[in-house]
């Protein structure tokens, strides 16, 4: 799967950590996903499978949400768009931690995506004076 085009207009510093971490976590997902993908003794389905998915989709829209921040017109729109960039990446941090707890080796791949997730955080506070 190629990595979406978010448009390329903009090249920041945070959209192309963004952009980063959408291919780590895309990546990391993959490889836990195989691990969680078996059925559990009960027959049912190991729950923390989800939160692959949830690090996937969070990570995807970090990209449209800086460039909707980056060209809105006024100041009010930009600061609605910079928070959804920062609820994003916290929701994204929480299921990091999340998976860290499952059985599986890919598990100790995700200190990697927390630890650009607290550069994307620093950039994303300098981004966000900027606006």
């Amino acid at each position: 799967m190629l990595a979406p085009q978010f448009g390329n207009d903009s090249k920041s510093a945070v959209y192309m950590k963004a952009l980063d971490i959408f291919t780590l976590a895309r990546n990391i997902s993959a490889y836990i996903g195989h691990d969680l993908a078996h059925l559990q003794k009960n027959g049912a389905e190991d729950p923390n499978i989800y939160f692959t998915g949830d690090i996937v989709q969070q990570s995807i829209s970090l990209g449209p949400q800086i460039l909707k921040a980056e060209s809105q017109p006024y100041s009010e729109g930009k600061h609605k768009y910079a928070a959804s960039v920062m609820r994003l990446s916290n929701l994204l941090y929480k299921n990091c931690e999340r998976l860290e707890r499952v059985n599986s080796n890919g598990k100790d791949f995700l200190p990697l995506l927390r630890k650009e997730l607290k550069r994307f955080r620093k950039l994303q506070h300098t981004w966000r004076l900027t606006l």
